[in-house]
């Protein structure tokens, strides 16, 4: 009884951080709640009974792939302003970079 009510509720909290992720206007929050939903994912194949799954979930979903998405943010050196639409095109040309 307990389980299927943590794992109803950890279903709830992954749609909303799902929801969370697609409205926001900021990339760092969509890569944040993204991640959390990995995580609350491996919660829930922990409490199905599956540990080697929520292990993998974990480490490759929640942890790896958020790491490579903040690197790729930090990377591209576009502007987070959530009044601003405006892109880099090419990150190199501005950094004096340009070959």
């Amino acid at each position: 009884m307990f389980i299927d009510i943590a794992i109803l509720v950890s279903g709830l909290l992954m749609i909303g951080a799902g929801i969370g992720a697609i409205l926001t206007r900021s990339l760092l929050v969509s890569i944040i709640l993204s991640g959390g939903v990995s995580l609350l994912a491996s919660l829930v194949f922990l409490l199905m009974g599956a540990p080697d799954v929520a292990m993998a979930e974990a480490a490759i979903g929640s942890g790896l792939t958020t790491v490579v998405y903040l690197y790729a943010l930090a990377r591209s050196k576009q502007a987070d302003n959530e009044e601003s639409d405006e892109r880099v095109d090419s990150p190199a040309a501005e950094a004096g970079g340009e070959r």
